[in-house]
């Protein structure tokens, strides 16, 4: 039998205000190309990917496929509307990807960010190959700051550093738990889920959530600074 396809749902819907360009930032360039491209190129490049779904901000469709295939982007099935949150951009792809002819709920669904441009392969294949032992991963690296707990402008805890780590992206999935814990948190007025991981512990606690080592490198491009220290990590 063949095996369940993987889908890798790249989140480009925002409008990234943030970095106050007339455009949205994955479409900025960076060495040449746009963010969205360096971010499409290293999906298309990982073995382990077999289709893209581009959830793309709104009248920039368009755009998207051009850069898809000026890049020879083979493997992108799919642009699509997002929502008004991430959340929302990642039920639009979950809906598309359950859609799909020979989909099934055993299906794996990356979940990225498209202005994490500069992910590996090595990191996208570590999170697809987890998930034939769990049903959600995530990237992730050791904090190497201090984190405190703050209310009202004062420290209140100082969490043990061992112990916290930061969340990247691809977060992989199977299709099925991915949208039945989005369906649970949609009736939940009170969530306001930041993640799709955060996703799956609130309305799935009793799945584990498993990481794998992310990269330093493997950067979200969110101000104008960070285009320029992407452009020298390529350089690099």
């Amino acid at each position: 039998m063949p095996h369940p396809p993987t889908i890798a749902a790249v989140l480009a819907g925002g409008r990234g205000s943030r970095m106050g360009a007339a455009v949205p930032k994955q479409l900025l360039e960076v060495a040449g190309k746009p963010v969205l491209q360096h971010t499409l190129e290293a999906f298309e490049a990982a073995a382990a990917v077999d289709r893209i779904v581009l959830v793309m901000a709104e009248g920039f469709h368009d755009t998207a496929w051009a850069i898809a295939k000026a890049a020879n982007v083979t493997k992108l099935s799919a642009v699509i509307d997002g929502g008004a949150t991430r959340a929302d951009s990642s039920v639009a792809a979950i809906r598309w990807a359950l859609a799909q002819p020979g989909v099934g709920e055993d299906a794996k669904l990356l979940v990225h960010d498209a202005a994490r441009m500069l992910v590996t392969g090595r990191i996208i294949n570590d999170v697809v190959a987890a998930l034939d032992e769990c049903q959600a991963v995530t990237a992730a690296i050791p904090s190497s700051d201090t984190v405190v707990e703050v209310r009202d402008g004062r420290i209140v805890d100082v969490p043990d550093r061992a112990s916290l780590a930061r969340v990247q992206t691809p977060q992989g999935f199977r299709l099925g738990l991915i949208a039945a814990a989005h369906a649970e948190a949609a009736a939940d007025p009170g969530f306001t889920p930041t993640d799709d991981c955060s996703v799956v512990l609130r309305c799935r606690p009793d799945v584990p959530v498993r990481t794998v080592a992310g990269a330093e490198r493997n950067l979200k491009v969110t101000e104008p600074a960070d285009l320029a220290l992407a452009e020298a990590l390529l350089d690099r």
